[in-house]
């Protein structure tokens, strides 16, 4: 039977598992008052709301720490009109409030959080069985991505038109959309950008053409109403973005439907979306090597505030926290311009972004937050992704001007677009090469304006640009090079039980090690279909079994950004650590790297398929997973180690521990979010492309820390 390949799963802790729900409340009765507070900061005049935007009644309810999460607060609807909320709030003494008026305050005045979307009944518009899942070799693999490709239901939403505020009577933080969407899960109750990329791919493998559709007409309204993608759907986003992928979207889905149609309005908006991008995030930099002028992109938002969604957060990063002294006004109104510019990244936070990633407690309001540059760096990520932009822009213009060429109505206009964005695209691939490539240590680093060189910390930015196609030459005729380029990927598998990482760092920001991201596995395995066959023959470049110090010496000088194989952090195998044995050993595709008889390409590309199939369902399966007729759940007993219950039906989270493959991951400023957006869509693409090779998953055994047995 399919189960009879598993072994026990579960994490050696319990994870923290965070469920979208209206929240209660933390505190009923206190009477005790706010915590003093520092003054005001500046109102924000692209969020001038004074209950869900920076001001009293919200600094004053964050200090009180009714909930958990500071942004289940401000997903709140308003009950009353906001004249009345604001009198009800005055009239408790407004910033001199006590914990338990307060609380009573909110529940009397607010209604639940993200009640103003709802579950949406697809009926006959879902297929029960996609064409992509007949192709599966495996049938537990099989069957279990039958139950993914179901868990849609769970996170697409329309609107509740009858919870929704019109701003007199009621308010509310929510951004509408007129059509369906998709949320990511958990905390994040609303559409959001760069998460849609990956949900749009695994809804096109499950054949969801019109929710899929439906999520680029969502950001279509968007960029008619305010000039470009917010972050997500609330107001509280308005002053940022995220990773641009609303062209790779658009192409991507065209790609598979062959959906023309949608080009004319997309193509005039996808300019609105570039040109933002132009206008309000890009510099110039010259390059010291060539003394060539570029122009590059930046992560680089105007605020003087904390977030709202992480008010709490930002405030006590800003006013120490006990930990340092307060920040003075000017220092803490630049820290919350850091603060969001790491989050329009994606990426919040990572030592990427960090000038002293290590300073202080393992936290993220350590003070190493306070060390923040992303201001200060020219990504590599970011400038890859406009690159690919411009040029599949350009490919969409020459779709739309041969349908309109068959059509008799012309389409030269569309040509002179073509070429723009082709010219636009090649140069932008050029800095990237000029500034961010770096041949000596063979890989891809961020570019710092503040020491006007690249930085030092490898991380998963590495392989944005290989996905989207720009390799250096000097690869491209030289195979051994091309092969240390992914040399550091080659040993993090050897490392690790687990996914790819996104840095050899731990500093407990949730973009460093040990998390591993489903996008980042995406991506990594996307880069590795871009590289030529041809020139990808040569056996897997280290072997770490014999000797951890020997392989490392195989790498480029410095590729790592880490000093020694020493300093390297290790896969543990402790009780009450990590997995007790190395799970991976014996799976086949790294040995058949090794021994020559597949190329390093297919190796690493199956290895990275495969560990993330294995990370997904291992959690899965230890947080009470099953399938009816095909899986068995796991004992009370064995799913009580992992906090669950025999109520409990399995969690697909949105990051996994590359060191504990049923563990998810961990660190960040909220707890590990369930749903998940992008783990599921990955999952569907990942089975979809390599449904003939992928095996039935492999789980640790089960183990029970010392402080519970």
């Amino acid at each position: 039977s399919a189960s009879a390949a598993l072994t026990q799963s579960s994490s050696a802790a319990a994870q923290s598992i965070s469920i979208a729900v209206p929240s209660a409340p933390s505190s009923l009765t206190s009477s005790l008052p706010v915590p003093s507070q520092q003054p005001l900061p500046p109102v924000q005049a692209w969020c001038p709301s004074p209950i869900f935007c920076a001001g009293a009644l919200l600094q004053t309810v964050d200090l009180a720490q009714l909930y958990t999460d500071s942004k289940t607060f401000v997903d709140k609807p308003t009950i009353f009109s906001p004249n009345v909320t604001l009198a009800d709030f005055a009239q408790l003494g407004g910033m001199n409030a006590t914990v338990g008026n307060l609380t009573l305050f909110v529940e009397t005045d607010f209604g639940g959080e993200g009640l103003e979307l709802v579950p949406l009944d697809l009926g006959s518009n879902f297929t029960a069985s996609p064409a992509f899942l007949k192709g599966i070799a495996d049938p537990l693999v099989k069957a279990w991505a039958q139950t993914v490709h179901g868990y849609w239901a769970q996170l697409i939403r329309t609107t509740n038109t009858s919870a929704i505020c019109d701003g007199l009577t009621c308010t509310s933080s929510l951004i509408p959309l007129n059509n369906t969407l998709v949320v990511p899960g958990g905390r994040f109750r609303e559409q959001y950008y760069w998460d849609s990329f990956w949900i749009v791919e695994g809804l096109l493998q499950s054949e969801l053409y019109a929710v899929a559709k439906a999520t680029l007409e969502n950001f279509m309204d968007e960029l008619d109403r305010f000039g470009f993608i917010p972050n997500g759907g609330r107001l509280y986003y308005l002053n940022r973005s995220q990773p641009p992928l609303f062209v790779q979207m658009l192409h991507t889905y065209v790609q598979a439907t062959n959906d023309t149609s949608i080009l004319a309005r997309a193509l005039p908006l996808a300019e609105t979306e570039l040109a933002w991008w132009q206008t309000n995030r890009s510099t110039t930099v010259r390059s010291p090597s060539t003394n060539t002028t570029y122009t590059v992109y930046q992560y680089r938002v105007n605020n003087t505030a904390p977030r709202p969604e992480s008010y709490l957060e930002d405030y006590q990063t800003a006013n120490a926290a006990g930990l340092q002294t307060p920040l003075p006004a000017g220092e803490a109104e630049q820290l919350y311009a850091e603060l969001a510019s790491g989050a329009e990244t994606g990426w919040d936070y990572s030592s990427r972004w960090c000038k002293q990633p290590f300073l202080g407690n393992i936290s993220d309001n350590d003070p190493a937050l306070r060390t923040l540059n992303v201001r200060g760096v020219v990504p590599v990520d970011l400038n890859s992704m406009l690159a690919n932009a411009h040029l599949m822009l350009a490919g969409l213009y020459n779709i739309s001007g041969a349908m309109q060429g068959a059509s008799g109505a012309g389409g030269a206009g569309n040509g002179t677009a073509q070429e723009v964005h082709t010219q636009k695209g090649e140069e932008l691939g050029r800095a990237v090469l000029d500034l961010m490539w770096d041949e000596e240590r063979v890989a891809f680093y961020d570019w710092n304006l503040t020491a006007n060189a690249r930085g030092d910390v490898f991380s998963a930015a590495h392989y944005y640009p290989f996905w989207n196609n720009i390799i250096p030459p000097s690869l491209l005729s030289n195979a051994t090079r091309l092969r240390q380029a992914f040399g550091t990927l080659n040993l993090m598998l050897d490392m690790y039980n687990g996914s790819v990482p996104v840095t050899f760092l731990n500093t407990g920001l949730q973009w460093d090690f040990p998390n591993a991201w489903p996008p980042h596995q995406y991506i990594i395995l996307r880069a590795l279909q871009n590289m030529p066959s041809n020139i990808t023959f040569l056996p897997l470049l280290t072997d770490y079994t014999p000797d951890l110090p020997t392989a490392f010496s195989l790498l480029p000088a410095n590729q790592t950004g880490v000093s020694s194989a020493s300093a390297l952090p290790l896969q543990g195998f402790q009780v009450g650590g990590n997995v007790s044995t190395n799970v991976n050993a014996g799976r086949g595709w790294l040995s058949a790297g090794i021994n020559g008889t597949a190329g390093w390409r297919d190796a690493l590309q199956l290895e990275v398929a495969q560990r993330y199939v294995d990370a997904a369902f291992c959690s899965w399966y230890s947080t009470g997973g099953s399938i009816p007729g095909e899986l068995a759940q796991l004992s009370a007993a064995d799913l009580n180690v992992t906090g669950s219950t025999p109520a409990s039906t399995g969690v697909m989270f949105e990051k996994f521990n590359a060191t504990d493959v049923d563990a998810a991951g961990g660190g960040g400023e909220y707890t590990v979010q369930a749903g998940f957006g992008w783990t599921n869509g990955v999952l569907l693409w990942v089975v979809s492309e390599f449904r003939q090779q992928l095996k039935p998953p492999v789980c640790p055994t089960l183990i029970i820390s010392n402080s519970t047995s």
